[in-house]
């Protein structure tokens, strides 16, 4: 397969905290992969290292075939980079962003009225491009920011929590942005996340980040697959008696407490709610709910971690 990103024990140590810690990545090129891991994580420290804004303590990488200590410029020359602070200027309009950064990033002065036009048509603002930013909603300056970082053609765009602060209906947008860019503009999208709903929608490959360290990596699908049980949740009146006498039961894979909710991964799940129910009535614990749900990303990062992502934020 071939490799756009790699990286070999990149590490970002400030004293004695280490921010990111000895990772590997093999990022295939033309996919959409994800960093999915609370804040805090490391995410857009690494990212950081990988745009070349920072220099890794240890370990190295390369994008684009380049290292990214060594071949700096040329690194930048292939990225386009999103992070999640804003970073428009009020007093332009749209297509003044893009003729800026087109000058910046050298685009040929022949080729950069068509170039906007390009980025402006597949990030639908052509109808306000001429008009102040100041004026724009959150989902097109998000979308504005997103054709900023195109306008050069870069064989890799990073984006940092691409939809943080966006209301729902936005995000959505935006994921459909994100997708139609990667097929339309051949390029590889690396994408930092917290939203897991985001992860599983987008991303052909997620690494699970959590303070500093990738915990495992794989397609959304596959992460869920190797998961290989449902998630019963429960709310009781005594948790610590129920977990005490519930973890002798063999058919519980894992038993939690989150939030003061009891979660159990339990295979073929639906075949096991009303067992829960009477083992707890026969111990004299009040259930207050039950709930069962299949697998998603958040529970295989509960199963790796024994946390929500939000708890770990």
């Amino acid at each position: 397969m071939d490799y756009i990103i790699e990286t070999h024990n990149i590490s970002k140590i400030y004293g004695d905290f280490k921010a990111v810690d000895s990772i590997n990545l093999k990022v295939p090129k033309n996919s959409v992969y994800g960093i999915l891991g609370p804040n805090g994580a490391g995410k857009t420290t690494l990212i950081s290292m990988l745009c070349t804004i920072l220099h890794p303590s240890l370990g190295t990488a390369t994008v684009n075939g380049y290292d990214v200590m060594r071949n700096s410029k040329e690194v930048r020359k292939s990225i386009g980079v999103v992070f999640q602070s804003r970073a428009l200027d009020d007093i332009l309009t749209g297509r003044e962003h893009l003729e800026m950064h087109a000058a910046l990033y050298g685009v040929p002065s022949e080729l950069r009225k068509k170039r906007i036009e390009e980025v402006l048509d597949l990030i639908t603002l052509g109808d306000k491009a001429d008009e102040y930013t100041k004026t724009y909603s959150g989902g097109m300056k998000r979308r504005l920011e997103i054709g900023r970082g195109l306008i050069h053609h870069p064989k890799v765009l990073f984006l940092d929590e691409p939809t943080l602060g966006l209301d729902p209906q936005t995000r959505e947008n935006i994921w459909d942005y994100i997708q139609e860019l990667n097929k339309k503009e051949d390029i590889t999208v690396l994408m930092s996340t917290h939203y897991m709903e985001e992860a599983d929608k987008l991303c052909d490959e997620v690494a699970i980040m959590n303070r500093g360290h990738i915990i495992t990596s794989d397609s959304p699908k596959n992460l869920k697959r190797k998961f290989r049980a449902d998630v019963i949740t429960m709310k009781v009146d005594n948790e610590e008696k129920f977990i005490k006498e519930a973890e002798k039961l063999d058919f519980i894979k894992n038993i939690v407490i989150v939030d003061h909710e009891i979660k159990m991964m339990v295979e073929s799940g639906e075949n096991f709610v009303a067992a829960l129910v009477n083992f707890a009535n026969k111990n004299n614990i009040i259930v207050n709910s039950i709930e069962l749900e299949h697998p998603n990303l958040e529970d295989v990062f509960i199963d790796y971690t024994g946390k929500r992502i939000i708890e770990e934020a």
